[in-house]
């Protein structure tokens, strides 16, 4: 046993063996970390990684660590982004996010943000180091700066912070052009002259609306002046088109427009008229593009409501924004409207300008949602709308994707149309592919734009557009090209597909069309509820076409008719076929003789 003196000294080694693995600090391990990346010793590495997770780190200090040492955070970046050690990158992209997570809540704290603020009153030094320190801050100091703008018991402060205020990044340009909404015409002033010294081009459009819109010829000439060190070419060019650009340059996601990157979210920032107040909302990366080519286009719409290029882009990318399926920003208001509303309410010449744009784009789910749309509302003079030299929903029949080829072909049916057009027998043949389309054929076609329910939808449509078009007796899509698909159709599985071949069919005048009615009306293994409805397209097809079978399937249908053993109403309506094909007296002869009792 061990005596007390024994006992006393083991305890003592031991407490030294542990203290430096309890000694250890975040700095501590960071630097080992660097040290080991460096001389590539990536299994200490990845241990001194580890132990910056598991350490409860605190982001804004892990942060400080990496500001402190920018060759050193090169090296971690390097590491998550080149490493073959799949683990050593997985780890050193985690230590990567907590400093980015201590960057975000550093920069955003309003606390050292007004802090800065007053320091840019105090010395030399400190005044370098706060406009730096509101420059890492970026959008999120533009707030304390405007209020303090605006506080009349600041003005002693007021030249230093209009000074920071024209040295900020791009960053803050949309927080500033926000803010051109208040009616503080000395703050207004500061803000215009601060975008001029910014010298970013996504400044100009807001410019050029104050130029072309201010009430105040002071500010008129101070945005002019602002444009001029920019792009003096832009006071040549319209705001509603600034805007427009603008807009564009957000959907198709401009690199020098995407949003800070140290934050899962991208702000959405609003003038709050009741407080004069900037405000921010905190919105899905994924739509943030898409959001603010809305706005863009909303603000081109505002200095110039005639300009309707802008309604198109703000349909598409309204439509983009859904794509992403996502909830839309708490901003939108409850009850606010889906694309597809104000796409039907703002009618053809704008959606063939968004549907246009997703043809160009290749984007197959704007395509199908514009087309969707204007099945709704299109007649015929607007079907074929011409953006340019092109006609998109014409073309859009030709799209690589089986549900906007197909939609475009059910919209252009369900107008039908009555002139001629090049791509008529396109249309047809959509139809016909759309009829064939079934859940089976598609069951390991499992995609956002095409699934098996998708299948049977479609061949749905397309069957039900043809039936339009056949009792409509439509002259300009010849749906007898589609026969051979119908006839397919009345053995299909579908019993509504079934129904509409057979009931289209009715409206062809060829032996084959009217063959496979009366095939599908006396195949046994057909419903009844199936064989009397073919009983009654063939009615209607010897109505319009007289009688075009033979007479194999003519006495076949008469031994129905004859037969004592048959569903009355199954007899009933074979009957009915019998009497509408118009035979000639002989057959009606045999039919009554055979009951005569006299």
């Amino acid at each position: 046993m061990l005596n007390r003196n024994t006992l006393v000294l083991v305890v003592g080694i031991a407490i030294v063996l542990v203290a430096p693995a309890f000694a250890e600090t975040l700095e501590g391990n960071y630097n080992d970390m660097l040290h080991y990346l460096k001389i590539g010793r990536f299994d200490l590495a990845k241990g001194y990684a580890q132990a910056i997770l598991d350490g409860n780190t605190v982001p804004v200090d892990l942060f400080a660590l990496a500001e402190d040492n920018p060759q050193g955070y090169a090296l971690v970046i390097k590491a998550k982004e080149s490493s073959t050690d799949k683990e050593l990158a997985g780890l050193c992209g985690k230590v990567v996010d907590v400093i980015e997570q201590g960057r975000f809540i550093r920069r955003a704290d309003p606390k050292v943000i007004v802090e800065e603020i007053a320091r840019l009153s105090g010395t030399a030094r400190g005044r370098l180091n706060a406009v730096k320190r509101l420059q890492n801050a970026g959008e999120y100091a533009i707030m304390y700066m405007l209020d303090a703008l605006g506080d009349d018991a600041r003005k002693v402060e007021w030249p230093d912070i209009s000074s920071a205020l024209g040295q900020m990044s791009k960053e803050a340009i949309r927080p500033l052009v926000a803010a051109l909404q208040t009616n503080n015409v000395g703050v207004k002033s500061e803000i215009i002259k601060a975008l001029g010294k910014i010298g970013y081009p996504q400044s100009l459009p807001f410019l050029k609306y104050i130029a072309e819109k201010d009430s105040s010829s002071e500010l008129r000439i101070l945005a002019e002046a602002s444009i001029k060190k920019i792009e003096p070419a832009a006071l040549k060019v319209p705001a509603a088109q600034l805007c427009y650009q603008l807009g564009e340059d957000y959907y198709y996601h401009a690199e020098s427009l995407a949003p800070a990157a140290d934050a899962n979210f991208a702000n959405m920032w609003f003038w709050d008229a009741n407080n004069a107040r900037l405000g921010s909302e905190r919105v899905d990366k994924r739509y943030f593009n898409e959001l603010m080519s809305m706005r863009c286009c909303e603000w081109s719409l505002k200095a110039d409501d005639k300009f309707g290029q802008a309604i198109g882009l703000w349909l598409a990318a309204f439509f983009k924004a859904e794509s992403y399926d996502i909830d839309m920003p708490a901003y939108f208001g409850e009850g606010h409207a889906n694309a597809r509303t104000y796409a039907t309410t703002a009618g053809p010449e704008y959606l063939h300008q968004a549907l246009a744009r997703a043809m160009k784009d290749k984007d197959a789910q704007v395509a199908l949602d514009v087309v969707e749309a204007l099945s709704t509302t299109a007649g015929e003079s607007s079907l074929f709308f011409r953006v340019g030299t092109s006609q998109p929903l014409a073309e859009a029949l030709s799209f690589d994707s089986k549900a906007v080829k197909y939609s475009a072909a059910i919209a252009i049916a369900a107008a039908g149309p009555k002139q001629v057009f090049p791509q008529s027998k396109l249309v047809v043949a959509n139809l016909a592919e759309a009829l064939a389309q079934s859940s089976e054929q598609s069951a390991d076609d499992n995609t956002p734009m095409w699934n098996g329910e998708l299948a049977d939808l479609y061949a749905v449509r397309a069957a039900r557009a043809m039936f339009k078009l056949a009792q409509a007796r439509n002259p300009i899509l010849d749906l007898s090209a589609a026969q051979d698909a119908l006839v397919t159709a009345t053995k299909d599985k579908r019993t509504e597909i079934q129904m509409l071949a057979g009931q289209i069919l009715a409206h062809l005048n060829t032996p084959a069309a009217q063959e496979a009615i009366a095939a599908m009306a006396m195949t046994e293994g057909n419903s009844k509820d199936i064989r009397i409805s073919a009983f009654g397209s063939l009615v209607v097809s010897a109505q319009l076409n007289a009688n075009k079978l033979d007479d194999a399937t003519i006495n076949a249908i008469y031994a129905l008719v004859s037969s004592k053993d048959i569903d009355p109403g199954l007899r009933a309506a074979a009957a009915a076929a019998y009497g509408a094909l118009n035979l000639p007296s002989q057959k009606v002869k045999t039919l009554i003789l055979d009951q005569a009792r006299s």
